[in-house]
């Protein structure tokens, strides 16, 4: 006595959805004016295997503020992982850099000009200028005389002071006219 055939269909499917790993930190602080490279994120999936995916947005590195990162995949049969997001916040916490022009200590003669070759700063963010010293030199009247030079960055970091003394000398001997 034969039994009939029983046949069954078996139809594999797949509707897992792989995994999104951020690797590192979920929240980032970096600071401005340096270069950001990101650490990515993986995935994994049952059929499909694992692999590295690369973030849609971008960082302006040069600008203090939160950037978003989304990480996506969606792997061979359509199965779409869950977005992971990081948050890079750039911060601007370092401050300018003075450099004086010229000379840091000049003597100079009473009763001439005196032009200041004022001082330059540099900064990540702000980029880059000319400041003029606090203070005043009296070419009337010999004596040591302080100019100092200050610069605070748009993200309120002050730079280290830097100061020129201007010793003003009068070594000219007086004519004497008949």
């Amino acid at each position: 006595n034969a039994a009939s055939t029983v046949t069954r269909t078996v139809t594999v499917v797949d509707t897992t959805a792989p995994l999104l790993t951020i690797s590192g930190d979920q929240n980032v602080t970096h600071e401005a004016g340096l270069v950001y490279i990101d650490a990515n994120a993986t995935w994994s999936d049952h059929l499909d295997g694992s692999g590295t995916v690369t973030a849609s947005g971008s960082v302006d590195n040069n600008t203090p503020g939160s950037y978003v990162l989304s990480y996506n995949y969606t792997d061979s049969n359509g199965n779409a992982a869950s977005t992971a997001t990081r948050t890079v916040t750039v911060v601007d916490t370092t401050a300018p850099v003075l450099t004086i022009s010229g000379d840091q200590n000049i003597t100079h003669e009473a009763g001439q000009v005196y032009l200041d070759a004022n001082a330059t700063w540099s900064d990540f963010v702000d980029g880059n200028g000319i400041v003029v010293a606090t203070g005043n030199v009296n070419t009337d009247v010999p004596g040591t005389y302080e100019l100092i030079y200050h610069y605070i960055d748009s993200s309120g970091n002050t730079a280290s002071p830097v100061t020129r003394t201007v010793t003003v000398m009068d070594t000219t001997a007086p004519q004497i006219i008949l």
